[in-house]
This record gives C-alpha cells, sequence and structure tokens, in this order.
C-alpha cells in the first residue's frame, strides 16, 4: 500500500492522484498503458485486454446525450455512384453498377467542442458517410486530415481528456490552447506529424463543400475471388479545399457561431449542391513492407505520389434533413459497419474504433440504435435480436434462437456466394503481447515531408498558430519539450516557433534529414477555376451607378457566385439616374469575414457617401487584410486610395489595372466587362496571399 493510502480521507470519494500508481478501476496496477494486447506487435487488437476495455468503455459512455466528441455537427442527404465497376479489386455491390444511385447520409462535425461551440474553431473536422446499399449500410467514419494524432486506440481517452476544457474549471471550450493538450502532446512523439497538420490551414475549412475527407485508417478491398488489397478512401470536393484564416475564425466564432452549417444548409437550398470524388488508394499485398513507414500506422499518410489515387465515383449532397435532432443528432456511424467486399486492417487505431463507436452509440442511443429512421437500412432486416431499450419493430413468431426447427430454422446463414459476409482469412500466429511494433517507431520524417510541401504562406501561418497556441501555454517546461519535438522536425520551424513564445531557440539546428515534399499536401494546388457558390458583397449607397453594379452582377451570377448588396440601412437605395436596387445587409448584420470577395460601384455621390462611413472603409480594409479579392469601378477607384491599402498601384485615368495582388480597378465604365472577367478570374484564386503588408492594415 502506498504512503498516501495509509491515512483515508474523510472524503473518501474525493481522488487526488499525485503521487499515485495508475490502476484499474478494480484497483490492479497498470504496467503499460501505452500499447493494447496484441497478437504480436502488429496484430489485431485481442478481445481479452481487459485493461483496454474497461478505459475505452468508461470513456465512451462519460457523455449523456451528446457525443463525447463530434458533438457539434451538421448533416445532409445525397447520392453515390461509381465510375465504372470495381469487381476487379472489391465484390462491394455499391462499386458495381454506375447506373446505381446509392442513397448518403454525410454528417460534417468539429471533434473537441461541445454542441454549443462555434462552428469555426481550429479543429480537425468529421467526414462521416453512411452508404445506405442493397446489402447493408456502410459507414465510412473518417476526418478532413489523413492521418490521427496516435497509433493505438487505448490512448484515444488519454488524447481526449487532454484536450477537452481543464476540469478543474471547464476552460477552453472547443481549443486545444491550454497547458494540458500541449503538456500531453510534448510527451508523446508520436502525434508530431499530426500537429503540423492541425496548426495549418487545413484545421480552419471554408466550407464544409471545400474540404477534403479521409478514411485516415486501412482498410481492405476484397474481390470475388478472394484476392485482398489494402485500401485508403480519399473524398475530394471539386470546388477545391479552401480554408479561412484564423483572424477571421475568431470574428466568425462570434458574428456567425453557425457559419459552416449554415454555408452547408444555404449552399443546398440555393441548388449549389456539394459534390466530392472518392477516390481509393490501393495496395497489393506484396507490397505491405515496401515503405520506410508502416502502412497500418494512422499517424502516417500514404504519398500520392508513391500511391496514387484512383477516383472510382461521385456523391452529390442534395437535400437538407427535415429535422435536425431526427437525423442529424440521431444518425449512428461505426467503421464496423461494412459490406462484402470491404474489410479490415491490424492497424491498432483502427482495431480499438471497431469496439468503441459501437459502444458509443449503445449508451447514447441504445441497443435498438439500427432502428431509428436516419440509421435503418434499405436492405431487409432479419435476425433473432428483440427486445431492449426503445424496440420498434414488432418481431412476429415465438421463435428468437438460432438453431430452430419450430420455424423451419429461420432466418438461416447465407453463404459468401448468396452475399453472406466472410472475413478476410488473415494467417495469425504470434505471441500476446503489449508492444508496439518498430515499423511504428519513425514519428518525424513525415512531418518534415509535411513542412517541405507547404507554401511560405502556409507555412507563416503554421508558425503563427504555433504562438497563438503556445502562448496560452503557461507551463515554461511543456513549451520548451515542444520546441524540441519541432526541432526534430526542422530546425529552422523550431527557431521560429520559439521565437514567439519566449522560449529559447535550440542551441543546435535539428530535422530529419528529408529533403522531398509532395504537392498534393498543399492547399495551394488545389482548384482555383470556379467562383461557383462563391459570395461576393456589392458595397453602395445612394447614388450608385446602377449600370456598372447591374453589369457585375450579372457577370458574377452567370459564373456561379452569389451577390449580396451590402449599405448602411435595409431598404432600397436609388442610383444617380433614379433606378434603385434592394439592400440584403447592412454593416451590423454582416461583415467582409462572411464574403469571398468585394466589389464597389463608382457613382460620385455613393462613393462620397461611403467615404465617411467608417464601417465601410473597415469592410474593404478587413477584406484587403485577409488576402480575398477586390474590385472597384469608375469613382470608386478614390474609395480605395481612401483605405488603408498599400502596395497596390489604382489605376490611372482611362486605364485598367489587373493588379497580381487580386485588386483589379478600372475608372472607365465601358471597361466593366474586362472588369468583371477579371475580377471573377481573381475570386477564384480564392486569396492573393502575396500581400506581404497585410499585417499593416488595421482591420
Amino acid at each position: 500500500m502506498d504512503e498516501h493510502d495509509k491515512d483515508k480521507s474523510l472524503e473518501p470519494f474525493r481522488e487526488d492522484s499525485e503521487g499515485r500508481k495508475l490502476t484499474t478501476n478494480q484497483g490492479v496496477r497498470i504496467k503499460e498503458n501505452h500499447h493494447s494486447l496484441k497478437a504480436g506487435p502488429r496484430g489485431p487488437t485481442l478481445m481479452e485486454d481487459f485493461i483496454f476495455r474497461e478505459k475505452m468503455t468508461h470513456f465512451d459512455h462519460e457523455r449523456i446525450p451528446e457525443r463525447v466528441v463530434h458533438a457539434r455537427g451538421s448533416g445532409a442527404h445525397g447520392y453515390f455512384q461509381v465510375y465504372e465497376s470495381m469487381a476487379e479489386y472489391t465484390r462491394a455491390r455499391f462499386l458495381q453498377d454506375p447506373s446505381v444511385k446509392t442513397p448518403v447520409f454525410v454528417r460534417f462535425s468539429t471533434v473537441v467542442g461541445s454542441r454549443g461551440s462555434a462552428d469555426t474553431v481550429r479543429d480537425v473536422r468529421g467526414f462521416a458517410t453512411k452508404f445506405f446499399t442493397e446489402e447493408g449500410n456502410y459507414d465510412l467514419v473518417g476526418n478532413n486530415i489523413p492521418i490521427f494524432f496516435i497509433q493505438d486506440a487505448i490512448k484515444f481517452p488519454d488524447l481526449v481528456h487532454a484536450i477537452k476544457p481543464e476540469p478543474h474549471h471547464e476552460i477552453p471550450q472547443a481549443s486545444a490552447a491550454h497547458d494540458t493538450f500541449w503538456d500531453f502532446a510534448s510527451l508523446l512523439p508520436e502525434i508530431t506529424h499530426m500537429l503540423m497538420w492541425v496548426l495549418s490551414d487545413r484545421a480552419l475549412p471554408r466550407s464544409y463543400r471545400m474540404m477534403e475527407g479521409f478514411g485516415v485508417n486501412t482498410f481492405r478491398f476484397v474481390n470475388a475471388q478472394g484476392k485482398s488489397r489494402f485500401v485508403k478512401f480519399h473524398w475530394k470536393p471539386l470546388l477545391g479545399v479552401h480554408s479561412l484564416v484564423w483572424d477571421e475564425v475568431q470574428k466568425l466564432a462570434g458574428k456567425d457561431p453557425d457559419y459552416n452549417r449554415r454555408d452547408l444548409w444555404e449552399a443546398i437550398e440555393m441548388g449549389d449542391f456539394p459534390e466530392y470524388e472518392l477516390g481509393v488508394q490501393m495496395l497489393e499485398e506484396d507490397e505491405e513492407f515496401r515503405f520506410d513507414f508502416d502502412i497500418l500506422d494512422a499517424t502516417k499518410i500514404w504519398p500520392e505520389e508513391d500511391v496514387p489515387v484512383k477516383i472510382i465515383g461521385k456523391m452529390v449532397l442534395n437535400r437538407n434533413p427535415d429535422n435536425f435532432f431526427a437525423e442529424t443528432e440521431q444518425v449512428a456511424f461505426h467503421p464496423g459497419h461494412v459490406v462484402p467486399g470491404i474489410d479490415f486492417s491490424n492497424d491498432p487505431l483502427l482495431q480499438g474504433r471497431l469496439f468503441s463507436y459501437l459502444d458509443t452509440q449503445l449508451i447514447r442511443i441504445g441497443p435498438n440504435f439500427a432502428e431509428l429512421p436516419i440509421n435503418r437500412p434499405v436492405a431487409p432486416v432479419h435476425n433473432n435480436q428483440r427486445d431492449g431499450h426503445m424496440r420498434q419493430t414488432i418481431n412476429k413468431g415465438r421463435t428468437s434462437y438460432e438453431p430452430n426447427s419450430l420455424r423451419g430454422g429461420y432466418p438461416q446463414q447465407s453463404s459468401e456466394a448468396e452475399g453472406g459476409y466472410e472475413s478476410y482469412a488473415e494467417k495469425i500466429d504470434a505471441r500476446k503481447v503489449r508492444a508496439r511494433s518498430e515499423s511504428f517507431d519513425d514519428h518525424f520524417s513525415q512531418a518534415t515531408l509535411f513542412w517541405n510541401s507547404q507554401s511560405e504562406a502556409e507555412k507563416k501561418h503554421l508558425v503563427s498558430a504555433c504562438h497563438f497556441e503556445l502562448g496560452k501555454v503557461e507551463d515554461m517546461e511543456v513549451r520548451k519539450r515542444i520546441v524540441a519535438l519541432f526541432n526534430q522536425v526542422d530546425g529552422d520551424f523550431a527557431r521560429k516557433v520559439a521565437a514567439g513564445i519566449g522560449v529559447e531557440p535550440p542551441s543546435e539546428s535539428g530535422g530529419t534529414g528529408v529533403t522531398k515534399s509532395s504537392p498534393a499536401i498543399s492547399m495551394e494546388n488545389t482548384v482555383k477555376n470556379t467562383v461557383k457558390s462563391r459570395r461576393v458583397a456589392i458595397l453602395a449607397s445612394d447614388g450608385y451607378d446602377h449600370g456598372q453594379l447591374t453589369a457585375m452582377k450579372g457577370a458574377l451570377k452567370e459564373a456561379g457566385a452569389h451577390v449580396k448588396i451590402v449599405s448602411q440601412f435595409l431598404g432600397p437605395i436609388k442610383s444617380w439616374d433614379n433606378q434603385q436596387v434592394q439592400v440584403d445587409k447592412t454593416y451590423l448584420t454582416t461583415s467582409s469575414i462572411m464574403f469571398d470577395a468585394v466589389y464597389i460601384p463608382g457613382g460620385e455621390p455613393s462613393v462620397d457617401a461611403l467615404k465617411t462611413q467608417g464601417d465601410a472603409v473597415h469592410f474593404i480594409n478587413e477584406a484587403f487584410k485577409h488576402c480575398k479579392a477586390i474590385a472597384a469601378s469608375g469613382e470608386a477607384v478614390e474609395l480605395l486610395a481612401a483605405t488603408q491599402i498599400r502596395g497596390v498601384d489604382l489605376a490611372a485615368q482611362d486605364a485598367m489595372v489587373l493588379s497580381d495582388r487580386g485588386v483589379v480597378t478600372t475608372r472607365k465604365p465601358g471597361q466593366i466587362g474586362e472588369l468583371a472577367k477579371a475580377f471573377i478570374d481573381a475570386v477564384a484564386k480564392h486569396r492573393h496571399w502575396e500581400r506581404d503588408l497585410k499585417e499593416q492594415v488595421p482591420a
């Protein structure tokens, strides 16, 4: 017995773990808390692992009724179609016939925050898809980042406990910027690669419609001949992968905490249906050990240059839910919901998820969660499972067991030929151990690959994110350990981080020696050729030029963008020639952070009024600071000159400037068509990071 335990407190239910040994809930001391019990270092997790099961079960039951993680979500209905038969690779029927539309329901979510937290926080985003196939439901449960924080699921409760609000005062909400998370991270080198992704702009998606999705874990495709291939899943948005900037997400959390949820809903209502192509990376079984990393390690990507993504189909989300609770809140995902032709690997994170997700749904919704309308499969369900909390099916007959003779033996098992699910017959011969495979030991090479792959703007944002996150950490030793961890990734990166958080830079520059990069990792290489569904604000007041405004609005709408007139007050505003338009938003109810670009038409009275309105000037300054496209025509060019925008050459008399900094202007009304074309091209680029003076704009 520990010295601490000799004198029992008068309040025996108050527990202080300082100086104590780690135990199970039964008081059994734990020798090893970092690895699940497996059949060999790379083998599957064993059901007899009572330490893992107790820990994970308690974690899964910690919150009622909202999800422990992914509580803040938004969903949509749609369909999926495969482009061509995938029979060569998998027997899954929904991947065979290009004419079949498989219904889907997708739930997007943040991970850390509660149901009432903001959409735009820095966080991983969940991307979970339920396919209602003719063979049963298949759930592809992933994130918008292709890797994860940990290698073994036994560490998941620790990860979430560390990143959730600190338990003594329940602060901060939906944020990793606090001591407990970074203390945990500084002591777990395997987390380093994921830190790079989470600190990057990938964790600040512009829209659920503009972020990638990944299955994260390694699965298997198995074809009708029993041949297995390792596979990773990718969702590629047709609009490209785009982000917000940090200043925007902080402001949006106050001005519109439902920003991403609202964006998804409104896009579908307006007919801008989100579209994603499904891609797969596949490896033959004899390629399992081809790389200098382990393909079963969830903290690693398979670089797309080495394992190309094969695009196999498209998903379209075309219908919003009718009831948020009944559908989005009650939908229940589980990576163990698979159909014949899709199977699992020995990825230790996946093996733990196969237990945890089902356990979570049992405590959150109950044993009959599959009978709720949003979860009910389109395939018929026949088994001997009955009763339980909130049972909806009325089962007929006297037999609720198998085998039986009183009901003719029904329901009966199906052969593989009849569509019965058969697990891949992987041979396993190993000792039971709590250990990590040595092939999981490299924690820094891919983190270096990520750093090397970023554009200069992305690197700058990543370092700035470190300054914010670690600047909130009070414990100096934690900050020092993180800098030391980052020094193993790249010495220059570590020095830049140290400079902003009061830590001495490393005495010796570190790094892994990795020099290659992966273009697929950088968001700079995404789709930048469309303005479809982009939101453009037109700033105007009484006396605006109606011809310029309507010409630009028409060009933008024809290109697929959505336009809102923003002014000081609601109601109509009149042009100098006595025409009018209705104001959609005021400066009080909207902001530049809710738009992708800004246009200001001419009209001397309108421009003179805007010059005196601080909100209008701020709107333009802020859009420029956030590197968005800006256009002005006629007298409105003078308004830009009156802002804090610097370093942009504004148009001379009777000329048009096509700025490489995303600001396009003309003083000549006859050039409005050319201006619109140039502006649309600038908006399609999403951001103009070359504005190296943007920090000097006081917005």
